[in-house]
């Protein structure tokens, strides 16, 4: 396929109000045709190159904005209701890719514009930025696509979304404060044994005497933090390099994603995350019309873990030969008993969708509270922990202080 053409174009809609604007086609005579599929009479039209003057978009390494769910819940949700109020797919497309804030999402919808307007489908378009797109909202666009229902989908996708950003930022709000607290205070730790000790230590040498025993673990330990910290710091950048590749391969997962589950205080909390992002995809997937067989293999892609995948695959093997869901799942110690009850219930009942929503809805308030209470938990601990660590420090550090009239005589 050619490479696409930027065009400046000055247009009237239907009102008569006059409209510029720039696209992305493949000739002039496809720009036109967009044009009118847009509800607009061109005026001028003209190409320009792309990105130039003001317009160049400048692209520093790991400032620009990636694309989160937030970002594709807010773009199914317009799509949605774009295609209910009876605007075409390719003026919707069109109309995104514009008023879109986040730009590399702006320049995929683009894309995909233009791969829509060549004839292929919005799920064949949106699979080829498979790494943008997760497969369960490739999957249910292709399931409104097939069964005419696009816009229930749509709505699906962003309810689905809204609800995992919600979750997501939940557990980032319970763990943000206990992981910066624990960086500043071993940042506070490694300052004073590189900077603080070796000072007292050398006031202490000269005025002679042995030193207290606390106070020369920390000598001890400010000389060993000398080598070790910068040994930390390549250790820390070759670890995150290795982790960045490797943290999604199976063997990982493997290792990982169990010990994930199994951690003192935040397993519990883990493990309902994972249930409740497995009954909400999955009574999504099935809501959209999506064979049964086929949800269970996204919806195992996308729970997180691989203790959930891993049972998933066991439940496919179970309905593929003709047998229930919750059989399978009755056996994985990581569902709790309700949630398998709750699911042979409503294959029983022919309710499935809506027994994995309620489900969802369930664990959705545990993770809501569990974090709560954690975060209610940590704040005091972490306190206790700062006071100790480094009060002990300051204590080890002036214990010689108490003797030091003794060392001037």
């Amino acid at each position: 396929m050619a490479a696409n053409l930027t065009f400046a174009y000055k247009a009237r809609d239907s009102t008569g109000k006059a409209t510029k604007g720039r696209m992305d086609a493949a000739s002039e005579g496809s720009a036109l045709a967009r044009l009118r599929t847009m509800g607009l009479a061109p005026i001028t039209l003209a190409e320009v190159a792309a990105g130039t003057g003001l317009r160049t978009e400048i692209r520093l390494p790991g400032l620009n904005k990636r694309i989160g769910l937030k970002d594709l819940a807010i773009m199914s949700r317009q799509m949605a209701t774009m295609t209910s109020a009876g605007l075409s797919l390719l003026r919707t497309l069109n109309i995104l890719s514009e008023q879109t804030e986040n730009k590399q999402l702006a320049t995929i919808l683009g894309t995909i514009r233009t791969d829509v307007e060549t004839g292929i489908s919005l799920s064949e378009a949106m699979d080829k930025h498979a790494i943008v797109f997760p497969p369960i909202m490739i999957n249910l666009v292709r399931a409104g696509e097939t069964g005419g229902f696009l816009e229930k989908s749509l709505d699906s996708v962003a309810g689905n979304f809204e609800s995992e950003a919600k979750l997501r930022d939940t557990i980032r709000s319970a763990l943000a404060y206990p992981v910066i607290v624990l960086i500043m205070t071993v940042v506070a730790v490694i300052g004073m044994l590189l900077f603080i000790v070796p000072i007292f230590e050398k006031m202490f040498v000269g005025l002679g005497g042995e030193l207290p025993l606390p106070t020369q673990i920390l000598v001890v330990l400010s000389k060993i933090m000398v080598w070790l910290a910068p040994l930390l710091v390549v250790l820390g950048v070759a670890f995150s390099v290795w982790w960045s590749k490797n943290k999604n391969t199976e063997r990982v997962r493997k290792v990982v994603d169990p010990v994930k589950l199994k951690l003192p205080v935040f397993g519990i909390l883990m493990t309902k995350l994972a249930i409740a992002r497995f009954s909400r995809n999955f009574s999504t997937m099935i809501g959209a019309g999506v064979p049964i067989l086929q949800s269970l293999s996204i919806v195992g892609e996308t729970s997180g873990n691989w203790v959930v995948e891993s049972a998933l695959r066991k439940v496919q093997e179970s309905v593929r030969q003709g047998k229930s869901i919750a059989g399978p799942l009755s056996l994985e110690p990581v569902f709790p008993a309700m949630v398998t009850q709750m699911i042979a219930v409503g294959e029983d009942a022919g309710a499935l969708e809506q027994m994995l929503a309620k489900i969802a809805d369930f664990y959705d308030q545990e993770v809501q509270a569990t974090s709560e209470q954690l975060t209610a938990l940590i704040e005091p601990l972490m306190i206790a922990f700062i006071g100790v660590v480094v009060g002990g420090m300051i204590v080890a550090l002036y214990m010689p202080m108490f003797s030091i009239f003794q060392y001037i005589r």
